[in-house]
């Protein structure tokens, strides 16, 4: 199958960004169906650079595709968040352990202006990026890159029930994620991978099992 030529590749990837953004954000939501024929107008492009763009966000775990049917956004029921929060209880320790002997300075500056921006502020999508934008960078330093891979994935398959917990977490709840996330911090900027492992491993346990007390947030 011939590739597709430069220019398209930039299309697609254009088309990508924006539906991921959008998946991300909640404005496409888990088991919605995306339509080709739309999105192809909306971008005033052939369906060549959205297919592959679809293909593209199927890799990152965002959406399915499925034969004779189209492409629908990526929904989970409770069993299988669950599942995959074990998952991550499991990778994500490894893979920030595999990554912390590469993290520098910036990376520990950044962490500590990430973390003192989610304490300021209280708006739920703007907590989200930036959660998800500190913990990535904890992992960065990890050469692996099927670790890596696989983290993203996950993250991208929860966004969703992240969002709509993130919504019922009360002013303690937020307290204690933070607090959460000074140990990891801290941990990781004195090179201590055991207890870096520890305090994740923990926090996302304790996500796990909240979302388990909220069997609705998977009723769509």
């Amino acid at each position: 199958m011939p590739g597709i030529d430069g220019s398209s590749s930039v299309a697609s990837q254009r088309v990508a960004d924006t539906l991921r953004k959008q998946i991300l954000l909640g404005k496409l939501r888990p088991g919605a169906r995306i339509m080709q024929e739309e999105v192809a107008a909306s971008f005033g492009s052939s369906r060549l650079p959205v297919r592959e763009a679809l293909r593209i966000l199927e890799s990152e775990g965002l959406i399915v595709l499925k034969a004779n049917s189209g492409a629908w956004v990526s929904q989970m029921d409770l069993a299988e968040c669950q599942a995959t929060y074990k998952l991550r209880e499991r990778v994500e320790p490894l893979t920030l352990s595999e990554s912390i002997p590469n993290l520098t300075s910036d990376d520990f500056t950044r962490l500590d202006e990430i973390q003192r921006e989610i304490e300021a502020n209280d708006d739920v999508d703007l907590f989200l990026s930036l959660d998800r934008e500190l913990h990535l960078i904890t992992y960065s330093g990890c050469v692996d890159e099927q670790l890596r891979t696989m983290v993203r994935r996950f993250w991208n398959t929860t966004q969703h029930y992240r969002r709509a917990y993130a919504h019922l977490i009360d002013p303690t709840g937020r307290e204690l994620i933070n607090f959460e996330h000074r140990l990891i911090i801290e941990a990781i900027k004195r090179g201590d991978p055991v207890d870096a492992e520890r305090f994740l491993a923990g926090h996302i346990r304790r996500t796990r099992l909240a979302l388990s007390r909220h069997p609705e947030l998977f009723a769509e």
